[in-house]
């Protein structure tokens, strides 16, 4: 891929921020998504790429969500595979909380997993951690080898978990190490990508959560250096038709454990994350009399690069707000 397109990708992410911003603490996150979906799509049909959305949330009847298997770009070389979620946080966004973010990430066609949308149990470290935590080793032994790897005491290590009854466990392990714990009520992603961070108080992510995240997630990681293993995990009454989906996808055992390289094959992929109420990573929208300020990070493997673009959008000037394309208010 070329590297233009890892500016390119950023007008995208910044657009699909932008849209949802609008909505933040309005208690409204199905329109905050459509909003941040809507302008996401608008921004890719100006991206001179042949792409198609591996990892996305959901499938063709359940738009407005930009599907599995969906098309973007102007259908121009190259081809790139997209894995994608326009607004990770919709409820973080409806009740004007933290951590909502933008994001996508590409790579050459072939090279990202391609899965339903379903759970998946994960676990993220960074670059020092690399090689020295599995995901079906005891959580203890996991928080023993991260802090080796990072020179600390475990009571000393911070690992980050959704705040959800189906890691009950996994805290109580946490806590008997004597690890410190964050809970955090929605989005993995900038936690995950944050482990890979010195400074960001993040050590090690756990637990299950979306697979599109996850996706995501390998991907900033590969281009940090860091480490990332994961399990589809099919629950509930949807159980048999998520392993139906999987096998129809080419996943045959649904017992696989995905390293990083399964999850993401190419050593040429970009990520591209926009904050939209700030997370571990990023700086949300701020807003100043008809303009506004982005806060967006981006990465490419191939070349080692990571970008901050802070970025100030007139906003009486982008078609895309101008001309009602997006709904930015409630009616």
């Amino acid at each position: 891929m070329e590297r233009e397109l890892a500016l390119e990708f950023a007008r995208v992410t910044e657009a699909a921020a932008l849209a949802a911003s609008r909505w933040v603490g309005k208690g409204n996150k199905e329109a905050a998504d459509d909003a941040a979906v809507t302008a996401m799509r608008v921004m890719f049909d100006t991206v001179a790429i042949d792409g198609i959305v591996k990892i996305g949330e959901g499938e063709m009847d359940e738009a407005p969500m930009l599907y599995i298997g969906e098309r973007v770009g102007m259908g121009v070389p190259p081809e790139v595979d997209i894995a994608v979620d326009p607004l990770e946080g919709t409820t973080i966004v409806a009740k004007g909380g933290v951590g909502a973010i933008a994001v996508l990430a590409a790579a050459p066609r072939g090279s990202l997993l391609h899965a339903p949308d379903m759970y998946m149990d994960k676990i993220a470290v960074g670059p020092e951690c690399k090689g020295r935590v599995h995901l079906d080793a005891p959580v203890k032994e996991n928080l023993k080898e991260v802090a080796r790897a990072l020179h600390k005491l475990i009571s000393e290590v911070t690992v980050v978990i959704l705040d959800r009854p189906r890691h009950e466990h996994i805290v109580e392990q946490v806590r008997q190490a004597g690890a410190r714990i964050r809970l955090i009520t929605d989005g993995d992603i900038s936690p995950a990508v944050a482990a890979a961070y010195e400074d960001s108080g993040v050590d090690i992510l756990l637990g299950i959560g979306g697979a599109p995240e996850g996706v995501i997630s390998a991907a900033a990681l590969k281009c940090l250096g860091g480490d990332f293993q994961a399990r589809l995990t099919p629950e509930g009454p949807e159980a048999a038709e998520e392993i139906r989906r999987c096998k129809e996808m080419g996943i045959e055992d649904i017992n696989t454990v995905f390293t990083i390289d399964d999850l993401v094959k190419s050593e040429d992929v970009i990520f591209v994350a926009t904050g939209i109420t700030g997370s571990f990573l990023l700086k949300g929208v701020r807003y100043h009399k008809r303009r506004a300020t982005t806060d967006t990070l981006v990465m490419r493997s191939l070349s080692g690069t990571i970008r901050r673009i802070i970025a100030e959008h007139h906003l009486d000037k982008k078609p895309l707000f101008r001309d009602n394309r997006i709904k930015l208010r409630m009616d």
